[in-house]
């Protein structure tokens, strides 16, 4: 009798651990999945939560005189802002994101800052011809299937990817970047940027443009989904 009861309470055990197993299974399905965003960076109005996922317009500079045709995009980090905002040139940029202090530096590939960690020289990047430039700094996080509305700048395009994954698609061909690799996208390249792998993406990113010429322009192009999604 002990024996037949064991089994039972086994047995009903067992079935307990099936159904808790499936509940778990549905909600980590649940966890996952979402509404593909179509994204486009915007600004946050000061005092005003960040949305948890979008793309955000976080920084800008204005008037830069950049004398060469193509510059690199010198990324460091620094242990506080006082330090970035100690050796930070006209030009720089410093934010903070992803828990860092960051410096953005732009010039030649071998003008780097002598302070800070550096993180990526990324470039070159290809000037349009203008008198003087601004450069707008993008904070994204995104998830597996999100990607961009489709688009044109009127000047070069650049990331630096923290986490996750992305695939990007323009009238030229896709290119791909993970955490730890950056991407450029030259300028007036109609172009869709998709959120690819398993995990929620995150980047900073920026545009360099004409002040008289808008951070971006909608594009009638339609990719052909080699990026999949």
């Amino acid at each position: 009798m002990r024996t037949s009861s064991t089994l039972r309470e086994l047995a009903i055990c067992g079935a307990c651990w099936l159904v808790l197993l499936s509940r778990m299974h549905a909600q980590a399905k649940d966890d996952t999945s979402h509404d593909h965003m179509r994204a486009s960076c915007v600004e946050v109005p000061a005092g005003q939560p960040r949305p948890e996922f979008g793309c955000f317009k976080i920084a800008v500079a204005k008037a830069l005189q950049l004398s060469q045709p193509t510059v690199y995009w010198h990324l460091r980090t620094f242990p506080t802002r006082a330090a970035a905002e100690a050796v930070k040139s006209p030009t720089g940029i410093v934010v903070e994101e992803d828990g860092q202090v960051w410096l953005s530096e732009f010039g030649a590939k071998n003008e780097a800052p002598a302070a800070g960690k550096e993180v990526a020289v990324i470039g070159p990047l290809e000037l349009l011809p203008a008198k003087t430039y601004e450069v707008e700094m993008i904070y994204a996080v995104l998830r597996p299937g999100d990607r961009s509305k489709v688009h044109i700048h009127d000047g070069p395009e650049a990331w630096y990817i923290f986490a996750g994954e992305q695939c990007l698609e323009t009238i030229n061909g896709v290119s791909r970047a993970r955490a730890g690799q950056s991407m450029t996208a030259p300028p007036r390249v109609a172009m869709e940027l998709s959120i690819t792998g398993t995990v929620v993406r995150r980047s900073l990113g920026l545009v360099i443009h004409d002040p008289a010429e808008q951070f971006s322009k909608p594009s009638d192009w339609t990719p052909t989904g080699k990026c999949g999604g």
